[in-house]
C-alpha cells in the first residue's frame, strides 16, 4: 500500500447515482455513460474491455475508479474523455453525446470542456511552467481569465516557479503544472490517469490535496483512475470495476475500507 499521508476527515457526506450503490444522485452529472461497451478483436478472440457500463460522475465531486489489472478502468476513462470511441453505447460530457460529434468537434470539446492529468506529466519541455499552464487556452485562441488563472496558480503553489521549464522542476512540481493546466480552462470535468504514479509519497499527497481542494473550494469535477487505496481515499466516492463491469461503489472512502473492498474483488 502507498504511504501517502491520509487526507483530513470531516468531508461533506454525498450520495451517488452509481448503479449498485445505495444513494440517490443529488447533482446533474458532469459526465455519464449508457451501456458503454468497448470490444477488441472479433469472434472467439474478442475481448470486452467494457461490458454494458452505465455510470454517472456527478458535478463538483471527486470520483476514483479502481479495479484489478485489466478491469477496464483506464478504458472507461479514455472513452468518457473522448480519447477513444465505444463499440456500442453512449458517453456524454454534460448533455453532449460524444458519438454525435465529428473528429474536429470532439477535439474542440476536449480542449474547452475537459482537462487531463496523466502519470507522465505530458508537459512541453521547451515551454515554461506558465506557458504549459496556458497552452490549452493558447491553442484555442482564448485569453485567460487572469483572476481565475492566478487562483489556480496560487492553489497549486507555483507562483515562484512560473518561469522555469519542466527540466528545472521536480516531479511533484511538474505534476502540479499539469494539474494547473487541466484547471486553467475551468473545464466541465478533469480526468486523471494514475496522476501520482511517478511521484514520491510527499509529492503525491500534495497533488492529491490540490485536486481535492479544486473540487471542494472551486466546484471542479475530478475523475481519477488509481490502483492506490490511499490515493482513492482523497475522493468522495470510489467506483469499482471487474471484467469491464461496474460491481459496486464506496462512499466517503478510507484507505482501509478501499483496501478491504479491493481484497474482496480478488486484487
Amino acid at each position: 500500500m502507498s504511504e501517502f499521508p491520509v487526507p483530513p476527515t470531516g468531508s461533506t457526506p454525498y450520495s451517488s447515482s452509481v448503479p449498485g450503490g445505495s444513494g440517490v444522485a443529488t447533482d446533474a452529472p458532469a459526465a455519464h455513460s449508457v451501456g458503454a461497451t468497448k470490444a477488441y478483436g472479433a469472434g472467439d478472440t474478442q475481448v470486452l474491455a467494457l461490458n454494458d457500463v452505465t455510470v454517472a460522475f456527478p458535478s463538483a465531486r471527486f470520483t476514483a475508479i479502481m479495479g484489478p489489472s485489466g478491469s477496464g478502468k483506464s478504458t472507461l476513462m479514455h472513452c468518457m474523455a473522448g480519447l477513444d470511441t465505444l463499440t456500442a453505447g453512449q458517453v456524454f460530457i454534460g448533455d453532449t453525446d460524444l458519438s454525435t460529434l465529428s473528429d474536429k468537434e470532439r477535439t474542440l470539446l476536449r480542449r474547452e470542456q475537459v482537462g487531463f492529468v496523466f502519470q507522465a506529466f505530458n508537459l512541453i519541455p521547451t515551454l515554461t511552467a506558465s506557458e504549459n499552464i496556458t497552452l490549452p487556452l493558447d491553442l484555442g485562441g482564448t485569453k485567460p481569465d487572469q483572476g481565475w488563472l492566478d487562483t489556480v496558480i496560487g492553489t497549486v503553489g507555483l507562483t515562484d516557479r512560473l518561469s522555469h521549464r519542466p527540466s528545472e522542476l521536480s516531479g511533484g512540481q511538474q505534476q502540479r503544472v499539469a494539474v494547473a493546466r487541466a484547471m486553467a480552462t475551468r473545464p466541465q470535468i478533469i480526468f486523471a490517469d494514475e496522476p501520482t504514479g511517478n511521484l514520491d509519497s510527499t509529492s503525491g499527497a500534495e497533488v492529491l490535496s490540490f485536486m481535492r481542494s479544486a473540487v471542494d473550494d472551486y466546484g471542479q469535477t475530478v475523475v481519477m483512475v488509481t490502483h492506490d487505496p490511499v490515493a482513492a481515499s482523497y475522493a468522495h466516492q470510489v467506483i469499482f470495476l471487474v471484467d469491464g463491469r461496474v460491481v459496486g461503489d464506496l462512499q466517503q472512502p478510507t484507505a482501509e475500507s478501499v483496501l478491504d473492498r479491493m481484497k474482496g474483488l480478488g486484487n
